[in-house]
């Protein structure tokens, strides 16, 4: 009898983690790591018979059904009330084609209808389809659309190029974003003319507030977490501002900008007391940054305690920057401070799984 072998082969893969680890405000998903890559492909022998098998097809079917049924925590860059464009985890089913999965769940009257958080909307234009994404070497993403992706009102582009950047640039190997629509390279966005040239990356910001900014050429960028409110739950709302070049340490620029506090006109809120400022320099060791404030960062809580939204916007405005995994606060030199709900903030706090899902 004549055996037959056969030979598999798998297609490589692109393996990702998600850009944030730790406990708390952050999406991740240990278990899907690849960005799109192609199907596993099997070739046989000549001679060698394809399993078509009652029992087969029953086995494919129920690994089908329960892969249908699995879900993943993604991060999706979503427009509230007020224009913002913020992060919100959401359970997703479970993909191989993590990339374009999340840009689909962008698209107005899409997936996304049946989980929208209440008070945000879709940020891609109705009926657009994303046609294939595409990871360069250099950490370019490049996403392909249909032209409906074009039919957008002019005051929402910068916020749609936002939402795409940073859901993209959630996961570990995406730097920038560049975009196509039925298969052409845009330099700019099709409606406004918002430049797009090699990517656009997070340093391009979010939410841009250059209020009170007289001349932005001496400026670089910063972003910081302030929050908001729906229906009386809170969440974070990141925010890029303008600092002056002559600011060397950019953690003091961000803590700065945290005690000045979010803009009257924006409707953010933010838990710091104007008395707040650190006492030192910031601390670096290791990724880890240690912040030593004066008695103001307690605010009106009782002495000890600090404000679980204060350390909330700490850690995520501070971990945007790179080369910063965690944050560690004393006050007057002492590390004895414990957080609202009595645990001890002895330890260092890296940055949060989950974004706008539950807290610390």
């Amino acid at each position: 009898m004549l055996n037959c072998r056969a030979r598999k082969f798998a297609a490589s893969v692109i393996v990702l983690t998600m850009l944030l680890s730790g406990c708390g405000l952050f999406g991740k998903d240990e278990a899907v790591k690849e960005i799109d890559p192609p199907q596993d492909v099997t070739y046989l022998e000549d001679g060698e018979a394809i399993q078509s098998s009652k029992e087969g097809e029953k086995q494919t079917s129920e690994k089908e059904e329960q892969k249908a049924t699995e879900t993943v925590k993604r991060e999706l860059y979503l427009i509230d009330k007020n224009g913002f464009v913020v992060p919100q985890t959401l359970e997703l089913p479970k993909t191989d084609a993590v990339a374009k999965q999340a840009l689909e769940y962008l698209v107005e009257g899409g997936p996304v209808s049946e989980i929208l958080p209440n008070g945000f909307r879709a940020v891609l234009p109705a009926d657009t389809r994303v046609l294939g994404v595409k990871l360069e070497n250099d950490g370019t993403i490049i996403a392909d659309f249909s032209r409906e992706f074009s039919n957008y009102r002019k005051e929402d582009e910068k916020r749609i190029l936002q939402a795409i950047t940073w859901t993209l640039t959630q996961f570990d190997k995406v730097k920038k974003v560049k975009i196509r629509i039925n298969g052409h390279d845009q330099t700019v966005m099709p409606v406004n003319g918002t430049p797009i040239q090699d990517g656009v990356s997070r340093e391009d910001g979010i939410n841009i507030d250059t209020s009170g900014v007289v001349d932005i050429t001496n400026t670089q960028p910063v972003t910081v977490y302030f929050l908001a409110q729906e229906d009386g739950q809170p969440y974070y709302v990141p925010v890029t501002r303008r600092v002056s070049n002559k600011e060397e340490d950019r953690v003091v620029a961000i803590v700065n900008e945290l005690i000045k506090g979010p803009s009257y006109t924006s409707g953010l809120l933010s838990d710091f007391q104007a008395d707040v400022k650190l006492l030192d320099q910031p601390k670096y060791e290791n990724g880890k940054v240690t912040l030593n404030f004066n008695d103001g960062i307690y605010g009106s809580k009782e002495k000890n305690v600090i404000s679980e939204h204060v350390l909330n916007s700490l850690v995520l405005s501070l971990t945007e920057q790179e080369g910063i995994e965690s944050v560690a606060v004393t006050v007057n030199g002492k590390a004895n401070l414990v957080k609202e709900d009595g645990k001890s903030l002895a330890e260092p706090v890296t940055r949060p799984e989950n974004v706008n899902i539950g807290s610390f």
